[in-house]
C-alpha cells in the first residue's frame, strides 16, 4: 500500500481530509445526450487503504447502486485512508435497464478495454486507469441476471490469505472460491495483486433490502478489519464470522423446454435424488420432474417460469458440514422476514 497525499483521478486533485463528488465524462448517446459517471471520493485525514467500491457493472443489477447510496450516507468523519465509490458504473445500461451497454457488449467482459477501442472497451479502459489503478482493495457488487436470484454471497479468488480473511469477515451467509471470469474487472484486479471481494445478492431490476442490508454491513466490516473505521469496541470479526466457506457449485439444467414449477427455494436444503422441479408442456398434463445429483444448499435460482432445454435452473453449492450450514441460513433467512426467501418459500405451496 502506497498512501498519496494527493490522489489524482481525471484532471482532479484530493488531498487528504477532503470529499469530493467527481464527474468523468463518457461519450455521448447517438442523440447528442452527454453522458457523465458520477465518482464519489472521501479521503480520511489519516492514513491508510484506497478501497473502491463498484456497483451497476451490468447496467440492471440494481442492488450495488442503493449500498453505496447508503454507505455514502453514513457519517466517515474518522475516516483513515480513502474511499473511492461509483454507485453506477455501465452508465449506459442503467439508462435503458439493460445488463449490456449499447453497443451489446458486456462491461464486464471488456477489461483492459482501450481508449480507441467499442465503446465497452473504452469505458473499461476509464475504469481501469482511472479507478482500480489507484485502489489497494475492491469489492464489486452484483446481482442474479436473467430473471436469476442469489442467495447473498461472495465469490472469491482466494489466492491469498487475507482475501479468504477479508471474504470471510464481510460475513455473507457463502464465501464461494471460484476463479475470476476472463476480462472482468475481478480479473483486473487479480493481475494488479488487487485484493477483490465480488458480491453477489438477489435479482437484476429489483431492489432487495435483505441484500443491501447484509452487502452493506459487510463493506463496514471490511473496512473495520482494514483498520479504516475503528469500531467504539474492538472484536474478533473474522472469529465472529457465520460465513460457510465452499469450493464447489453446480448448476441444474433444465431437461427440457416448457413451464418450470419449483419445489425448493433460494437457501434450502437439497438431498441427494430429492424432487427439485417439475417441467412440463403449457398444453397438457405431461411433465419430467427432476432430482438433485447430490447434497448441497441452493444459492442461486431462476425465477422465470418459461424455460427451454439446458436453461440453468439452480445454483447448488456443496458443503462438508451440510447440517451445520443449513442452520446458519435459517437463522439468517429468519432475521430477514419479508425477504424474497420468503416470498418464494409461499409461491411454491400453488405447486
Amino acid at each position: 500500500m502506497v498512501d498519496k497525499q494527493i490522489l489524482e483521478i481525471g484532471s482532479e486533485r484530493i488531498s487528504r481530509g477532503q470529499k469530493r463528488t467527481i464527474v468523468i465524462k463518457l461519450p455521448n448517446l447517438y442523440d447528442c445526450t452527454p453522458v457523465n459517471m458520477p465518482v464519489h471520493v472521501i479521503r480520511g485525514k489519516k492514513e491508510g487503504p484506497v478501497l473502491l467500491v463498484t456497483g451497476v457493472i451490468h447496467g440492471d443489477e440494481l442492488n450495488g447502486m442503493e449500498i453505496i447510496r447508503k454507505l455514502l450516507s453514513r457519517p466517515l468523519s474518522n475516516l483513515s485512508g480513502t474511499i473511492i465509490a461509483v454507485p453506477v458504473v455501465n452508465v449506459y445500461g442503467y439508462l435503458f435497464q439493460s445488463r449490456y451497454l449499447v453497443d451489446r457488449r458486456d462491461l464486464n467482459r471488456s477489461f483492459p478495454g482501450s481508449e480507441k477501442g467499442s465503446l465497452a472497451s473504452r469505458l473499461a479502459h476509464i475504469v481501469d486507469t482511472q479507478l482500480l489503478a489507484q485502489a489497494d482493495y475492491l469489492i464489486d457488487l452484483h446481482s442474479g441476471s436473467q430473471h436469476r436470484s442469489n442467495l447473498p454471497q461472495i465469490r472469491v479468488n482466494g489466492d491469498t490469505q487475507e482475501e479468504r480473511d477479508l471474504a470471510m469477515i464481510f460475513n455473507a451467509p457463502v464465501v464461494l472460491q471460484a476463479k475470476e471470469r476472463d476480462n472482468s474487472l475481478r480479473s483486473m484486479a487479480f493481475s494488479r495483486k488487487i485484493p477483490c471481494l465480488l458480491y453477489e445478492a438477489g435479482e437484476a431490476l429489483r431492489i432487495d433490502a435483505p441484500s443491501i442490508r447484509v452487502g452493506l454491513r459487510g463493506i463496514l466490516n471490511v473496512m473495520e478489519a482494514l483498520k479504516m473505521l475503528s469500531p467504539k469496541k474492538p472484536r474478533d470479526l473474522l472469529e465472529k464470522s457465520r460465513s460457510s466457506f465452499t469450493c464447489s457449485s453446480y448448476w441444474i439444467r433444465a431437461s427440457r423446454s416448457g413451464v418450470f414449477r419449483p419445489k425448493k427455494a433460494l437457501g434450502q436444503r437439497v438431498r441427494r435424488k430429492e424432487s427439485l422441479f417439475d417441467i412440463g408442456s403449457p398444453f397438457s398434463s405431461d411433465s419430467d420432474t427432476i432430482k438433485a445429483p447430490m447434497e448441497g444448499i441452493i444459492i442461486g435460482i431462476n425465477k422465470h417460469p418459461l424455460v427451454h432445454e439446458g436453461a440453468a435452473l439452480f445454483n447448488v453449492a456443496c458443503f462438508e458440514e451440510l447440517k451445520d450450514v443449513e442452520e446458519e441460513i435459517r437463522s439468517y433467512q429468519e432475521g430477514h422476514q419479508g425477504s424474497e426467501y420468503i416470498e418464494l418459500k409461499a409461491n411454491l405451496e400453488i405447486y
